[in-house]
């Protein structure tokens, strides 16, 4: 399933770009509003491991690409946040600036340095190794089960990106920021929307759950609540049905 959203991040802004604080992350903030909204709607992120059972995590861990200067060009490399579910936004945005001086630091990094370009080189492989990646419950502990792509840093006002097949049950395409009408308390006003892409797994996620979360989602992302509430913390662990 793909779903193509327009949210109200007009709040979001203020609460971001407070003069009296230091600026926090975009990434940062609708990762801890995905994380959340995953977390009061699990089905979302499940898949099947080679049993063929779904398996659900309790913990959301997301894994953002961070662009890192290299040699050559610069390179998207993988990172994944633990915990996003009740992580504040300052600290998600403090990883995210580590992660561009340690783009090695992490799993999905060391395993891309590692392996990344033998894998390219072969006919066949990266098919193969997506096909791995998506079944083993070990590896999922260690890249995530959700993934954050931001191009709306680099396209410069609105529009949406779509996902292609990769190793997430649930992925989110962030594209970038316009000012647009919206009717607000009846009246039209100008409002900072951005627009976001989520992909669902269609085979492991039906469609009620789906729009339950989306419907989280928007609500947690459209309130800016992450930025003046604490969410609780949950357990981490994992459960199969």
């Amino acid at each position: 399933m793909t779903a193509l959203l327009e949210l109200d991040v007009t709040e979001a802004l203020r609460l971001l770009r407070a003069p009296d604080k230091k600026p926090l992350s975009m990434t940062a903030y609708l990762v801890a509003c995905l994380g959340r909204a995953v977390a009061h709607n699990p089905e979302v992120h499940g898949y099947r491991n080679w049993r063929g059972r779904i398996v659900v995590h309790s913990f959301v861990d997301t894994t953002v690409l961070v662009e890192v200067p290299t040699v050559d060009r610069p390179i998207a490399f993988p990172r994944v946040l633990r915990d996003t579910q009740s992580r504040s936004v300052a600290d998600l945005t403090a990883e995210i600036e580590a992660a561009k001086r340690e783009p090695f630091a992490g799993a999905p990094g060391q395993l891309l340095h590692r392996w990344g370009r033998l894998v390219a080189a072969i006919p066949g492989a990266s098919r193969l190794m997506y096909a791995t990646m998506s079944r083993s419950v070990r590896i999922r502990q260690r890249i995530g089960t959700v993934g954050v792509t931001n191009v709306g840093m680099f396209g410069g006002g609105g529009g949406f990106g779509m996902s292609p097949p990769t190793v997430m049950s649930l992925e989110m395409v962030v594209g970038g920021i316009s000012r647009r009408p919206r009717v607000v308390d009846d009246r039209i006003e100008a409002r900072e929307i951005i627009d976001v892409t989520l992909a669902i797994d269609h085979v492991v996620v039906d469609g009620a759950p789906a729009a339950r979360f989306i419907a989280d989602l928007r609500d947690l992302v459209e309130s800016a609540a992450v930025l003046t509430s604490d969410a609780p913390r949950l357990q981490q662990g994992e459960s199969s049905f």
